[in-house]
């Protein structure tokens, strides 16, 4: 069993290591601007990160404890995510995408 020092130590070492990697470019970068380069790529950041957490979800389905790729008809939520995307590609809003997304879905699993 652990004791509260032990418990403590941990979360206090668990607090720097995720606070410094968060404060420490602030502190470094606040007093300079970043080159233009350096900007443009870290648009592509958010984008990129919501696709390698949204893809997983979309085709990969898991029955009896078996990861299966699926990108067949019968997926709904990938059916459902390409007119989403492409709202929120032309609108770049979080609402309308949403929607959209709910709609499609609610749609198909009630004539389905």
């Amino acid at each position: 069993m652990l004791d509260q020092n032990t418990i403590l130590l941990t979360m206090l070492g668990m607090l720097v290591v995720t606070y410094i990697p968060r404060v420490l470019p602030l502190w470094l970068f606040t007093s300079k601007p970043l080159p233009s380069l350096v900007i443009a790529w870290l648009r592509y950041v958010p984008v990129a990160v919501l696709a390698a957490l949204l893809l997983p979800a979309l085709v990969i389905t898991e029955n009896n404890a078996v990861q299966t790729l699926d990108v067949s008809f019968d997926n709904l939520f990938l059916w459902a995510a390409i007119p989403t995307f492409i709202v929120a590609w032309k609108t770049r809003s979080l609402f309308g995408p949403v929607i959209v997304g709910m709609v499609i879905v609610a749609a198909i699993r009630f004539i389905v």
